[in-house]
C-alpha cells in the first residue's frame, strides 16, 4: 500500500534552516505530482510547494518563494523540502502529500486535492 514517511522537523531558531524529507513507497513515485502542505496551530491546511513527477517543473506558495526548495529523487523514491530563512510563521506541521491525477486543477488548500498523506513532521521556529 502506498506509504509516505516524513522527517526532519524539529525546532530551530529565525533565521536557520531545516531540510524535511519523505521516503515513498508502494507506487511509482516518477508518475506522480508530490506536494509539501503544511497546517499551522490552529489554522487550517496551507499548500506550501509542488514538484512534479519528473522534478522538472515547481511551484511555491508566495511566502516561501525564495526561502524553501522542493526536490525529489526518483531513483530513492524521496522528496525533499529544504527550507531556509525560516520565520516564526513557519512553525507547523508539514505534510508530505501526493497529488490525485483527477484533482491536480483543485485549489491547492483543498484537501481532496491529495490523496495519500504522510504522518507528518512538526516545525518549530522560535528562540
Amino acid at each position: 500500500q502506498v506509504q509516505l514517511v516524513e522527517s526532519g522537523g524539529g525546532l530551530v531558531q529565525p533565521g536557520g534552516s531545516l531540510r524535511l524529507s519523505c521516503a515513498a513507497s508502494g507506487f511509482t513515485f516518477s508518475r506522480y505530482y508530490m506536494s509539501w502542505v503544511r497546517q499551522a496551530p490552529g489554522k487550517g491546511l496551507e499548500w506550501v510547494s509542488d514538484i512534479s513527477g519528473g522534478g522538472g517543473g515547481s511551484s511555491y506558495e508566495d511566502s516561501v518563494k525564495g526561502r524553501f526548495t522542493i526536490s525529489r529523487d526518483n531513483a530513492k523514491n524521496m522528496l525533499y523540502l529544504q527550507m531556509n530563512s525560516l520565520e516564526p510563521e513557519d512553525t507547523a506541521v508539514y505534510y508530505c502529500t501526493r497529488v490525485d491525477p483527477g484533482q491536480i486543477y483543485t485549489e491547492y488548500d483543498d484537501e481532496r486535492r491529495y490523496d495519500h498523506w504522510g504522518q507528518g513532521t512538526r516545525v518549530t521556529v522560535s528562540s
